[in-house]
């Protein structure tokens, strides 16, 4: 493998340095450093993170090809500074046996433009009645440390109980959709204003919320540790301010279109802004951009939920709920937390690499820009502006809600343990 030279990279936003990857390990930082025969890649005014981390992608395979392969879903990911990602387990069939999460592990590997752990269901076939084969998921080749039903919540108090108690023997986490079934019957969008005057079915923000509040208190009880997928709303961000308070081991995340977009645009109806858990008030997105900023939200995770055109060209009711997120994820951030003065890039790195990484023991990566450490890196150009189109995506979807809209920042290359994945913009 060849060595490569970064030349005058802003490291984690910082003063420009450069970085010198031999085979898969970051060899050397500092200034001034000899390239010899390595290739140099000019970085001026360009930031250089740790790769990206995804503790939330649904990669579609087995089962939904139409949608997303492992080998597009990893290239899409590439294309967005990632070199992990968590694959939820919700594919054809369910990934709730060793055999199924050892398939897409090797998948993962064959394809190799990001790594990809695999996400083991919590109950059997995702129907919340009984636990799945969670000890064997994770003495399986795949090594699952992560385990979720998400798409739909364990709403079973004593099954959600079992799972924690379970996980806590080998150090794992329960990754739980926070949505109480009976209140969200026929809901088609947030609860509030604009379903009343739309006349959709509300999602009321109690849904999310009363979850979360019944599973940190059963995370306290088991002691063991609980994460919430897709944090959306204002109270949900003081539910889990309280159980961080009280010492309980509960993580969460937010989605990047939590981030930016509300349940205005609903008014559009265009299913493209359908999506689980809804789009929420103004209000709500400020909460959660102040709780990404002061780590009551852990992690930004994208919820990269592919669909084939047919799902999401249809009426409002009739579509598919979810959003591609792998490819715009780092521009949204950029826009709604750097921009506004809530992060630096050094809090990106942590909230997109360092955290997610450390959540799913994702062994390598969410490791410092340093000598000795693997090259998992990406770099940025965060004076780049451009119109996203979805036509140029590497992911099979194009189910993006930023169609036409201008974003900041570019990802031009990413490095998987020194090998480029993608070089100037383009996959290698």
């Amino acid at each position: 493998m060849s060595k490569i030279l970064i030349r005058g990279a802003k490291v984690l936003g910082g003063e420009a340095q450069d970085v010198l990857i031999d085979g898969g390990t970051i060899a050397e930082v500092g200034g001034d450093i000899e390239a010899g025969d390595a290739t140099v890649v000019d970085a001026e005014g360009k930031i250089l993170l740790p790769g990206l981390v995804d503790l939330h992608t649904h990669l579609r395979e087995p089962g939904r090809e139409d949608s997303e392969t492992v080998l597009t879903g990893t290239r899409a990911a590439a294309s967005g500074g990632y070199t992990s990602v968590f694959a939820m387990a919700n594919t054809f069939p369910v990934a709730d046996t060793a055999g199924v999460v050892e398939q897409v592990w090797r998948l993962g590997r064959e394809h190799g433009y990001c790594d990809v752990q695999p996400i083991g269901a919590v109950t059997v076939g995702l129907e919340g009645k009984k636990l799945a084969e969670l000890g064997a998921m994770h003495d399986s080749a795949a090594g699952v440390t992560v385990f979720s039903d998400d798409g739909k919540c364990v709403d079973d108090a004593v099954i959600m109980r079992r799972a924690l108690e379970y996980v806590k023997a080998f150090g794992g986490v329960v990754a739980q959709h926070a949505q109480e079934p009976r209140l969200t019957e026929g809901a088609q969008m947030n609860e509030g204003v604009v379903s009343a005057e739309l006349g959709l079915g509300g999602w009321p923000a109690v849904a999310e919320e009363s979850i979360i509040a019944r599973d940190v208190l059963l995370a306290e009880h088991v002691g063991s540790r609980v994460h919430i997928c897709h944090l959306s709303t204002a109270g949900s961000v003081e539910i889990v301010r309280w159980a961080k308070s009280r010492g309980i081991d509960v993580t969460a995340e937010v989605t990047p279109h939590h981030l930016l977009l509300t349940d205005e645009l609903v008014r559009t109806y265009d299913p493209v802004y359908k999506v689980n858990p809804p789009l929420r008030t103004e209000r709500d997105v400020m909460a959660l951009r102040e709780a990404l900023a002061d780590g009551t939200i852990d992690i930004v995770a994208t919820d990269h939920a592919p669909h084939p055109h047919e799902d999401k060209d249809c009426e409002w009711a009739a579509a598919a709920m979810g959003m591609v997120g792998l490819e715009t994820a780092l521009s949204v951030v950029q826009r709604t937390m750097v921009e506004t003065g809530l992060l630096t890039w050094e809090g990106v790195a942590d909230r997109m690499s360092f955290a997610p990484a450390r959540i799913g023991q994702a062994d390598g990566h969410g490791r410092p820009v340093s000598a000795g450490e693997p090259a998992n890196l990406t770099l940025v150009d965060p004076a780049y502006r451009g119109t996203v189109d979805p036509a140029g995506f590497a992911s099979r979807s194009r189910n993006t809600p930023y169609e036409g809209r201008e974003l900041p920042g570019r990802v031009t290359h990413t490095f998987l343990r020194g090998r480029a994945t993608l070089m100037d913009g383009t996959l290698a």
